[in-house]
């Protein structure tokens, strides 16, 4: 455990916090400023020109940037769209709130070629991909396409950092960058005024802004992260998740029933070296057709993940999640091994024991 001190915060009982800032603003100058320092350091967002909208995670960012990228007043609505496998809350989100203004209509692909140059269509862009890993672009183009890019894992312990996101649109997530996913804070970078203010009366009209007592223990944070350019706690993360990746690719080198996403390694301009990509989740596919109930399998021999039709993918997929603590994920690599040793009565694990003594 390190940094517990420096990291820590305590706030007064006594102490009231006001509904705005002194500015009577909704959101801390002081952190926006530590994001902007964030980003530079990193290198994995420009925010020369962008304005910085708060929300409570990335999740309520995302319904409020597809609020301000909807035609209102129209009598056709926005068709809202992801590439396939995508993360589900993009197509859950957006039919939970019934809007006349936007509708999740599928996947990308269905909308490429079409012949419809009126309609108003929103994608989903997530780089990298949940599940995937993949560093999507957008498919769309043209002025009536609008992406919002889903950048919660274009962070250097997942992926290289080739150059700067340079989107009209980025949402980014505390979750994924120091792993305090109930502190519930995500921030948007956006190019376009009328969005940013669309975006902004959004969040003031649902939750008065985000929580006070958030942005203080962000900025708190955020403030040990920045030490040192960052690099104690990437460097950390890198490889902590390298070292899973490699034993994971190790367990099923010898599977035919059982393979993972493959990656391709790129130059990262933060680490200045060329590196693979370290997801935080395995998309694990059951290559047998008698395996097509993938999640089943897995479950049966003790693996629990999230199956790929959550994703809209086929049922031979499941999402292994590789950012869980260190004993959850040697408790899946024990399992793993186990269910891969299986496969030829024991003789794979046997033969990956002989060529690790040697």
């Amino acid at each position: 455990m390190q940094h517990a001190a420096s990291s820590a915060l305590l706030v007064a009982g006594w102490h009231r916090m006001s509904y705005s800032f002194p500015d009577h603003s909704l959101i801390s100058n002081e952190l926006e400023e530590l994001i902007r320092k964030l980003h530079a350091i990193v290198g994995n967002a420009n925010t020369t020109g962008r304005f910085i909208v708060f929300g409570a995670g990335s999740i309520q960012l995302l319904n409020a940037a597809v609020h301000a990228l909807s035609p209102h007043n129209s009598s056709a609505p926005a068709k809202v769209v992801a590439t396939i496998p995508f993360y589900p809350v993009y197509k859950s989100q957006t039919d939970f709130f019934q809007s006349v203004d936007f509708q999740f209509v599928g996947d990308t692909s269905l909308w490429k070629n079409t012949s419809d140059t009126t309609s108003n269509l929103i994608e989903f862009v997530t780089a990298p991909n949940n599940p995937d890993g993949k560093l999507n672009k957008a498919v769309l183009q043209g002025p009536n396409a609008k992406p919002i890019y889903d950048h919660a894992y274009y962070w250097p312990h997942f992926t290289p950092i080739p150059a700067p996101a340079d989107e009209d649109l980025m949402i980014f997530t505390f979750s994924k960058l120091t792993g305090h996913a109930g502190s519930r804070f995500g921030w948007a970078l956006i190019k376009d005024k009328d969005v940013y203010e669309t975006m902004s009366n959004y969040m003031s009209l649902n939750v008065d802004g985000v929580s006070r007592d958030t942005q203080l223990r962000a900025f708190k944070l955020l403030k040990v992260v920045t030490r040192g350019r960052g690099r104690e706690i990437f460097e950390f993360g890198y490889k902590t998740m390298k070292d899973r990746w490699e034993k994971l690719n190790r367990a099923l080198l010898m599977s035919r029933r059982f393979s993972v996403q493959e990656s391709s390694p790129q130059y990262c301009t933060f680490s200045g070296k060329v590196k693979r990509p370290s997801p935080a989740y395995a998309w694990l596919k059951c290559e047998k057709e008698e395996d097509k109930e993938c999640y089943r399998v897995l479950k049966k021999a003790g693996i629990i993940g999230r199956n790929g039709t959550l994703f809209s993918a086929n049922s031979s997929y499941v999402r292994l999640s590789l950012i869980k603590t260190q004993d959850d994920f040697d408790i899946l690599l024990h399992r793993i091994n186990k269910l891969v040793g299986e496969e030829n009565g024991g003789k794979s694990s046997m033969r990956r024991m002989k060529s690790t003594v040697s």
